[in-house]
């Protein structure tokens, strides 16, 4: 027979999904024959409010119930939450279980129902900074997925998505009456969020969790039907069967009595019942690409996180690279150092650096900054203290025609003729995009042009034909090329065309 472990439902706020739940007192026993449904026993679950809640929750029947096929560790204490540990990259089934009663949620029979698997981190800490650590992750390995569904594996699932800026999510639909297993692969190891020292590193432990949600009035799986979760830890290929092992050797050399303290390992591992994430109920509700708000850091994007001049969805269209001017300097206060901090989007650490200078931040090496803030973040700061600026793909020099130049006169005492000699001023545009828009764009800046006056950016070619400056020409302007420009009047009156000569 089985039993069902019932977590407390603990969530402190909408934002952090706290594990800590004790679960004393509760014991989990799998017998060694075949596994049954209808042999569930429902235990009571422990709540931390008052004892006054009615009673008829500490009973409630659990809807479904999902079973992944790993095996748990033998050195875990007796009222501890289990713990299994995986091989990355190796597929685990996960056993999708209707576990209703007769006349249980009528509403679904019949019809479909959607789960979200995740991974997710077990302790608090990593939780407050689990963008931070999923964004430092993504930029270490660049195209890959903290999770992924094996399809030719997984049996009744249907419509399976994935989120590009959901790494470590997945979803799918399948019928509770219809035999279904996904296969998970989990592609992150436990050691990955552990600060690096001098090897042999305890690796943090994750959670899988899986939401269940039915389908509503207006046909979105938003409504919540059921969560549970296990923890896991995720080791490089085979390390899963050598740690197995190994705690398997330390059990059989204690003695009988201190394995009492201790629970048997279990072929299967059951997922315990939990609140759900926090951000389910939107995070694939929208089946369009826009990114979800965990993350806001688009694809093309993830190779730039460490750039602190990069452009990104929070930070665009300032049109100036880094200047000497927005450095840090030694000499900076407290004070010049928490505005240097929200000025370049630091807003997050003013606190955790409130007490620092700019000579106590600028004594921090980039091991001492990514300890600190995560590898995302602190390759970022450490960037940014440095002044390193990104390289544009394309620079060209434009000047614009005399009549509205600026002419330096040459001043020679030896040549009386040479005072009618002037230079022509260029202004260098470094360009991030290969496009049209963005030529227009510094264009509008480096020569005080409202960006709204310019309807069309020409080229001239040859017999004086305008050319219309398309993204495919920008991509075949030589590097460093030299264009002159002139404005004309728009032939509707309203705002000017720019030439480029």
């Amino acid at each position: 027979m089985a039993w069902v472990l019932k977590m407390d439902e603990v969530i402190e706020s909408g934002l952090v999904h706290d594990f800590d739940a004790s679960l004393s007192g509760i014991g989990q026993e799998l017998g060694a024959g075949a596994y049954s449904m209808s042999d569930v026993l429902a235990l009571p679950i422990f709540k931390q409010e008052d004892s006054s809640l009615p009673q008829e929750n500490e009973t409630k029947h659990p809807p479904f119930q999902y079973v992944m096929c790993a095996a748990t560790s033998p050195a875990v204490k007796l009222y501890d939450e289990t713990l299994t540990y995986l091989n990355q990259g190796q597929s685990y089934e996960i056993r999708m279980l209707d576990n209703r009663k007769a006349g249980d949620i009528p509403e679904i029979n019949g019809k479909l129902v959607k789960s979200i698997i995740r991974v997710v981190f077990h302790d608090r800490r990593l939780q407050y900074t689990e963008h931070q650590q999923l964004e430092g992750w993504k930029w270490n390995r660049p195209g890959d997925r903290l999770l992924d569904l094996d399809i030719p594996m997984s049996v009744g699932v249907i419509d399976i998505k994935t989120n590009p800026s959901q790494l470590n999510a997945v979803e799918f639909l399948w019928d509770p009456t219809k035999c279904t297993s996904a296969f998970i692969q989990v592609h992150c190891i436990s050691t990955e969020f552990t600060p690096r020292k001098h090897g042999g590193e305890k690796g943090v432990p994750f959670r899988i969790q899986v939401d269940t949600f039915k389908q509503t009035e207006n046909g979105e799986y938003t409504d919540h039907l059921h969560s549970a979760s296990c923890q896991i830890k995720v080791f490089k290929p085979k390390g899963a069967d050598r740690k197995q092992k190994t705690d398997r050797e330390k059990m059989e050399k204690r003695t009988a009595h201190e394995k009492e303290k201790y629970q048997p390992s279990y072929d299967t591992t059951v997922l315990t019942e939990c609140s759900p994430w926090p951000d389910t109920p939107t995070t694939f509700v929208n089946n369009s690409p826009t990114p979800a708000p965990t993350f806001t850091s688009a694809q093309h994007n993830t190779y730039s996180v460490p750039d602190s001049n990069s452009s990104s969805p929070n930070h665009q269209g300032d049109g100036t690279s880094q200047g000497s001017g927005d450095q840090l300097h030694p000499s900076a206060t407290i004070q010049e150092t928490q505005q240097w901090l929200l000025k370049h989007r630091f807003s997050t650490y003013t606190r955790l650096f409130s007490n620092f200078s700019g000579a106590d931040l600028l004594k921090l090496t980039r091991e001492d900054l990514v300890q600190i803030c995560g590898p995302a973040d602190g390759i970022r700061l450490y960037n940014a203290l440095k002044s390193r600026s990104v390289r544009p793909r394309l620079t060209i020099y434009v000047c614009q025609e005399p009549l509205r130049s600026i002419q330096l006169e040459r001043q020679d005492a030896g040549n009386s003729d040479s005072s009618n000699g002037a230079i022509y001023v260029y202004h260098a545009i470094y360009l991030e995009e290969m496009a049209a828009s963005e030529v227009t764009r510094k264009l509008a800046l480096a020569f005080n042009i409202p960006l709204h006056q310019i309807n069309q950016v020409y080229r001239q070619g040859p017999t004086g034909i305008h050319i219309l400056v398309s993204d495919q020409m920008v991509q075949n302007f030589q590097d460093e090329s030299c264009f002159l420009f002139t404005t004309i009047k728009a032939e509707n009156g309203e705002g000017f065309h720019i030439i480029l000569k």
